[in-house]
Order: C-alpha cells, then sequence, then structure tokens
C-alpha cells in the first residue's frame, strides 16, 4: 500500500486525522507521517488499516517468501469466509485475514477439499486474482499452475456468463501467463480418484479446459452457485 492509498482510505471513511489515529491505535502526528510518506507502512500496519478502514483484503501484503502450508477443510472455510466468499459468510471467527493470493495457492496446494471449499476457489480468483508476477511466479515455484489456471479459466467463463468482459479479459490474461508453463504430467482437481474405473470415468467425461489443464475432476462453470 502506497502513502496516497492509505491516506485516501481514510479520507473515504471521511475521518479527519485525529479520528482515524484514535481507530488506528496511534497519535495524530504518527498518522500524518504515515500518510505523507515520512514513516514506513510496515505489513501490520497495513493489515490494521484493511481492519480499521474496511478495505479489500486484496491490499494486505503478501508475503516474502511463501510456502504454502497443510490446512484443513475448516481452516479453509475460514480463511475463504474472511475473503467474503457468500458460501461462508455465516461463519465467525477469530483468524486472521490473508491475501487471496495466499489464500488461493494454499488451497491449491492440497492434495484433497470439501467440494465446498474447492467450488470457492472460482469465486477467489473471479473476484481477486490479477495477471502479475507473485502469483505465478509462486504457481510455478509449487507446480500448483495447471491447478490454478483450471480455477482461472472457470472464473473467466463466469465473468463471460455475467457479461463483464474487462473482467474476463484480464483473467484471459493471467490463463495465458500460466499457459506458458503447463505442466504436462496429468493431476487431479480437489479430490484425487481413488480406483481406475473413477479415473477413466474423469478422463471421458472432463471438460475441455481440464483436458487442457492436464487435471482429473468434473467441475464445471455452470455447476457453480455464484455462475448466474
Amino acid at each position: 500500500m502506497k502513502p496516497s492509498e492509505f491516506k485516501s482510505a481514510r479520507m473515504a471513511k471521511g475521518w479527519t486525522q485525529t479520528q482515524a489515529a484514535a481507530q488506528l491505535g496511534m497519535t495524530q502526528a504518527y498518522l500524518n507521517f504515515l500518510e505523507n510518506g515520512k514513516r514506513r507502512l510496515t505489513p501490520e500496519l497495513v493489515r490494521r488499516a484493511t481492519f480499521v478502514y474496511g478495505l479489500s483484503p486484496g491490499v494486505l501484503p503478501v508475503a516474502d517468501v511463501f510456502v504454502p502450508t497443510e490446512a484443513d477443510d475448516q481452516r479453509l472455510t475460514e480463511l475463504l469466509g474472511k475473503l467474503g466468499y457468500p458460501g461462508f459468510a455465516y461463519l465467525r471467527t477469530r483468524a486472521p485475514r490473508k491475501h487471496p493470493f495466499e489464500v488461493l495457492l494454499t488451497a491449491l496446494a492440497q492434495n484433497r477439499l470439501d467440494a465446498r471449499v474447492a467450488e470457492a476457489l472460482p469465486w477467489v480468483a473471479l473476484k481477486y486474482a490479477q495477471p502479475e508476477s507473485w502469483l505465478v511466479e509462486n504457481a510455478r515455484k509449487f507446480n500448483l499452475q495447471n491447478r490454478l489456471g483450471f480455477v482461472v479459466s472457470l472464473a473467466r467463463q463466469v465473468a463471460e456468463m455475467r457479461h463483464e468482459s474487462e473482467r474476463a479479459k484480464e483473467l484471459s490474461q493471467l490463463e495465458n501467463l500460466l499457459d506458458d508453463s503447463r505442466l504436462a504430467k496429468e493431476d487431479s482437481f480437489y479430490r484425487p480418484p481413488r480406483t481406475e474405473s473413477e479415473r477413466n470415468w474423469l478422463r471421458t467425461n472432463r471438460t475441455e479446459d481440464a483436458v487442457h489443464w492436464n487435471l482429473l475432476t468434473d467441475m464445471r462453470s455452470q455447476h457453480l452457485q455464484y455462475a448466474s
């Protein structure tokens, strides 16, 4: 977050520096330094401002060194709820919000996901994904480009269904970046086949996008609850 964006967030709330400083737990003088670039906006300060000003989690800082950790479905539903996913809006948790890119890659790194969690991932891509270096580089680093590419393709199809042409264009650009390093090895998305007959069924019934990204999955954009 830039100092100018930090200042704009306060002004959008209609708060004076004194009012905002009280909410942020700092002096008005220190807030003035932050807004004018005379003090560094640390990741912790940005997190606090995101909560106080009600900003999008997309402005949260991403980790300098990111490694996807093991996360169960309960943890992932909490993280997705914090991002505003409607399907988990009912959850009440004190878990800190994380940047959407980190949540997305963490979920994609899991060997198996609950179907409800998997269905939320195209929504995250639809709302937050951008054709930018951090997301692409970290997906490649952990060999997640095929899974991410498929999720982004679903998000792009939802944007097209909604006639959101500009958003569909951005997601298409991200698909192209990921496609440059598409893996040839067959993989699965969200639930590995348990038997050879299931594997063969998925090969036969998957979509063209799933074939393109070398994934075994039966997920389709038109089946997503938020597609229309």
